[in-house]
């Protein structure tokens, strides 16, 4: 899943990233534009958007062209 954190007390946003990148993102904004001030807001949950999802995908798809290129080559 993707997370996108927004800022409760300006019209900041995260991008779309992970979890911990996207609280981690947030709590540098808190620390630069608002000192003193504990983060809030709310997080925005995008269950369609797997951030890192593909690696899994082209892991998969390397495996499938080797066995391709290993069943061609057998004669």
């Amino acid at each position: 899943m993707a997370y996108r954190y927004w800022c409760g007390e300006c019209s900041f946003k995260t991008p779309w990233l992970t979890e911990s990148q996207g609280e981690q993102q947030q709590i540098e904004h808190y620390a630069k534009r608002h000192p003193g001030v504990p983060p809030g807001g709310h997080v925005e949950v995008d269950r369609r958007n797997p951030v890192g999802g593909r690696g899994c995908l082209q892991m998969v798809a390397i495996a499938l062209l080797l066995l391709i290129l290993a069943a061609s080559c057998r004669r």
